[in-house]
Order: C-alpha cells, then sequence, then structure tokens
C-alpha cells in the first residue's frame, strides 16, 4: 500500500540548535500515527515543515508516493494537509458554521449565500455526530466545544492527512472521549492521521503506530498493540522513569487552608474545603465545573459574593492577587503564558516579580538580592538551562512552568494552589515536577491540586474534592478514590445516588 505521506532523511537547523537530524516519519491512509517525544524532542518543528512553515535543510516530503515541496501553509492546504494546533485558531465572534467555512465561505457576487453556508456545516458537525449548534456564536461554547469546531473546520477541507497537536491538553478525560469519536470516524473515512500527546494513555487507546523523537531524532517506529507506557517513557527520555507521578508520605499537620461556603454566582455554590500542613488535596471535575474559578477566588483574582476564606485561622478578605499574597496565598495558573510569565522578562526578572518590595530599600531594588534569589530557585528547581537573564519564553514548556512554580515558592507560601501544573509538559518535566511538589509538602505546604489529567489527581492527592457545576459533589480519601468513583461524582451521578 502507497503512504500517503513518506517524509525521509528530514534535517532542520536554527542558530545554534539542531532541531532535527534525519528523521523519517511514513503514515498510511486510514491510520492514527501518533508522534511522543520530550518538550524539544522535535515534533512540532518536523509538523511544521510538513506544514509548510518551515523548509528543511535537507530531506524529502512524498505525498501518495509522489515526491513533493510544500510551500507553505496555504499550499499545504492546497495539497490536502490539515492542521489543528494546540493553540485554537478560530474568531470568537463568529458563528460556529463561519467558523468552520473559513476560507470555505459559499458566495455569490460578493455576498455570503448563508442556507448554503448552514448546510455545509450541519453535513461536517453530522459526520461527527457532533451536538454543536451551527448557529452558536463560537464564544459562548465550551472549550471541548471549541475543539470540535477546529477538527470540523479542518475536515470540510476534505484533507487526505490531519495533524492533532495535543488536541486534550484543555479537556477533561470525560471529555475527550468525544473527541476520541471523531478521530476515530475520521480514520474509518480513509484520513492519515497524526496524533501529537504527552497523554500517554490516550495514545495506546487511540493510535495504530507509534513513532519517538529523542533530540531531534527518531528512536523507533511501533505497532502500539504490545506497547506500554513505560517502554514509550523508556524511549521518550533515554532511561526509566518508574514513577511519573510520584508519592512521598509526609506527616500532615494542622490545617492551614479552610474555604467555608464560598459562592460567586454562575460559577460556584457554597464550595467547602480545607487543606492541612503537607497535604495535597486535588480538586477534580470536568472542565467548565468550577474548579479554576474556585482557586482564583481563594486567591483574588475574582471576588466571591459570599462565604470565607481562613489561613492559619485567620480570615482573609483577599479582594485582589496582592493581598491574597500578603495572607501567604500563591496560585499557579493553568495557563502559564497568558497569566503566569512575562515571556519577554527574564527568569530573574519574573522570579522576582512577587517580591520586588523584599527586594528593595528605600525604593531601590537590590540587584545582588535580586540575582542570589533567582540562582536560588533556579537551581533548587532545576531550570534548565540555569542561566537567570535568559528570556523565559525561550525555555521548553516543562522549564517555563518550573520558572512559575519558582516565581510563587520565592514568596515562600502557606498555601499553593496548582492548576494544572503539568499540562503540556513532557514525562521528564512531570516527573520533575511532582517531585518538586512532594518536596513542598514535605516542607508543610498546604497545596491545593487542580488537574484534568486523572490518574495524577489519584496518585498525588491525599484526598480529593469533586466538583459538579459549581457545588462539591464528593470528598474522597485515598484509599476510596478511583476512577470510577470520581467521574459519577464528576458527571452528577453520584449527586443524585
Amino acid at each position: 500500500m502507497t503512504a500517503a505521506l513518506e517524509m525521509r532523511g528530514i534535517s532542520k537547523s536554527f542558530p545554534g540548535i539542531r532541531a532535527l537530524a534525519d528523521v523519517d516519519l511514513e503514515v498510511r491512509a486510514g491510520e492514527v500515527h501518533a508522534i511522543v517525544g520530550e518538550n524539544g524532542a522535535g515534533k512540532s518543528t518536523l509538523m511544521k515543515i510538513l506544514a509548510g512553515v518551515y523548509q528543511p535543510d535537507r530531506g524529502t516530503i512524498s505525498l501518495e508516493g509522489e515526491e513533493t515541496r510544500v510551500s507553505g501553509p496555504i499550499d499545504a492546504r492546497r495539497r490536502g494537509i490539515g492542521m489543528v494546533y494546540q493553540e485554537l485558531n478560530l474568531v470568537p465572534d463568529l458563528t460556529v458554521a463561519e467558523n468552520i467555512m473559513l476560507g470555505a465561505t459559499p458566495s455569490r457576487l460578493g455576498f455570503v449565500r448563508r442556507r448554503r453556508l448552514h448546510d455545509a456545516a450541519v453535513a461536517v458537525l453530522d459526520a461527527f455526530d457532533a451536538r454543536v449548534d451551527p448557529s452558536a456564536i463560537l464564544g459562548s461554547l465550551t472549550v471541548s466545544q471549541q475543539q470540535i469546531v477546529e477538527i470540523a473546520k479542518a475536515y470540510a477541507q476534505r484533507p487526505k492527512i490531519i495533524v492533532l497537536d495535543e488536541p486534550t491538553s484543555s479537556l477533561s478525560e470525560h471529555e475527550a472521549q468525544a473527541l476520541f469519536h471523531i478521530v476515530r470516524r475520521m480514520r474509518e473515512d480513509g484520513i492519515a492521521i497524526i496524533y501529537i500527546s504527552h497523554r500517554l494513555r490516550e495514545v495506546l487507546d487511540l493510535a495504530d503506530r507509534v513513532t519517538v523523537l529523542r533530540d531531534g531524532r527518531r528512536i523507533e517506529t511501533r505497532e502500539s498493540s504490545g506497547l506500554t507506557a513505560g517502554e514509550m517513557i523508556r524511549l521518550m527520555v533515554g532511561r526509566e522513569l518508574t514513577d511519573i507521578f510520584p508519592k512521598r508520605e509526609v506527616p500532615i499537620g494542622a490545617t492551614v487552608l479552610e474555604v467555608e461556603e464560598l459562592t460567586r454566582s454562575g460559577a460556584f455554590d457554597e464550595v467547602s474545603l480545607h487543606v492541612r500542613a503537607g497535604e495535597i488535596v486535588g480538586l477534580a471535575g470536568l472542565v467548565g465545573a468550577g474548579r479554576t474559578e474556585v482557586a482564583r477566588a481563594v486567591f483574588g483574582l475574582e471576588r466571591a459574593q459570599s462565604g470565607a476564606v481562613r489561613v492559619d485561622g485567620v480570615e482573609v478578605q483577599a479582594r485582589t492577587p496582592g493581598q491574597g499574597v500578603k495572607a501567604g496565598i500563591a496560585y499557579v495558573p493553568e495557563d502559564r503564558k497568558r497569566d503566569g510569565i512575562v515571556p519577554s522578562a527574564s527568569i530573574k526578572d519574573n522570579i522576582a516579580l512577587p517580591v520586588l518590595s523584599g527586594l528593595s530599600t528605600g525604593g531601590w531594588i537590590s540587584r545582588f538580592r535580586e540575582r542570589s534569589l533567582a540562582r536560588e530557585q533556579v537551581d533548587s528547581l532545576g531550570v534548565s538551562p540555569p542561566v537567570i537573564e535568559r528570556a523565559v519564553d525561550t525555555l521548553s514548556g516543562g522549564n517555563q512552568q518550573k520558572v512559575v512554580i519558582a516565581k510563587w515558592l520565592a514568596a515562600r507560601p502557606r498555601v499553593l494552589i496548582l492548576d494544572e501544573p503539568t499540562r503540556g509538559v513532557d514525562v521528564g518535566a512531570k516527573a520533575d515536577i511532582h517531585e518538586i511538589i512532594g518536596e513542598l509538602a514535605a516542607a508543610g505546604t498546604a497545596i491545593l491540586l487542580i488537574s484534568s489529567e486523572l490518574p495524577e489527581v489519584l496518585a498525588v492527592s491525599d484526598r480529593i474534592y469533586v466538583l459538579h457545576e459549581g457545588r462539591i459533589s464528593a470528598e474522597l480519601g485515598r484509599a476510596e478514590a478511583d476512577e470510577a468513583t470520581v467521574m459519577h461524582a464528576a458527571t452528577g451521578e453520584a449527586v443524585h445516588s
């Protein structure tokens, strides 16, 4: 059978960096071919070459057996290559139908043919059994629905090859099932699907074959049947990682954080929880259940209408993040690029931000103390490369996340709220970040952990609160928590049982 795509001997270098070295990739029509590897392994560079964003230094691309040169993204689309990037590329103020048909809007004499536009979008959505209103404004949809629209837009172009880059990174495992149905439907249609994900379990469930990249080289391509997550990790990182989410047993102390009947209309209602010193408490639930909104209200980013927050028994009036920090609360947000870092600023400047007043005398910042603090945090957390003057946006995702954590650790918080701390980072960085979390718990920090990756929550939490539609639907001890129990509570089934 002729492969839908063959990339042979692909090499690409940037100033001072060899991104790809003689990489081969073959993808067949009607298969899901996963590409896995740590951040910086070359996955994105390889896909940008396929999309025509970059031109390779060496190597060839063949589509259906015919060697070709992809001159740019428009040429890629014309040749039947569809790209769905991790960052959604949609227009929030347009309707679902208008987004799906972007670039191919039916018109006559300069006027949009609304009926044909609507019918074309409905046909695409029906092909996926997607329950999305084509006339709805895109910005009113949930993240998972917008992800479906993004894939539908690519599918509407009748591609022969579709690249899905981290399509479930913003979805809970429950919501990801709808996306998997769409991927399988596209596979039945004979589309060649390239699937990039750090979630190894879904790779094994979905992919027919898996290609592993490491340090810009193809390490191996294997059939997924018989392949284990442990083997993939060993191939990806070149070493054994026996426990991606290590759980360190530490003494649990007195209650540090108390949240009592916290309410904000339309977001969450009468949420009560507590976290003790040295304890890691998971906050689970589907996307949209109110997890992030609760975290932001506790920290002071959003104002609750009623309820109370206490740290070490003292009520906190956290109406601004500054007040939250002063009370001993730190918050690592789910979107590190938008809310967690100043991308163009240096590692040193980012780490110093929450504690500038403590580094100043008479309004003047002590550059020596600023550098010493940054050096201490970078060495402690293993930020790589350990160059404190380097801009944060030049680091890998995992190292950017370490900088966000370092920034808040410099403030020495009593309570650390971690919202999706390992989203979009590779397995090596996940293990590093969880080692850091374990050390913080051992030092007596009270940790509230939010994650859409259920195995992560189950593995590291001492207790778990589950949110359903803005309310706590279950509180589970470590011994009684499993995936089925959490999902029952997250979907509301436990509420009515």
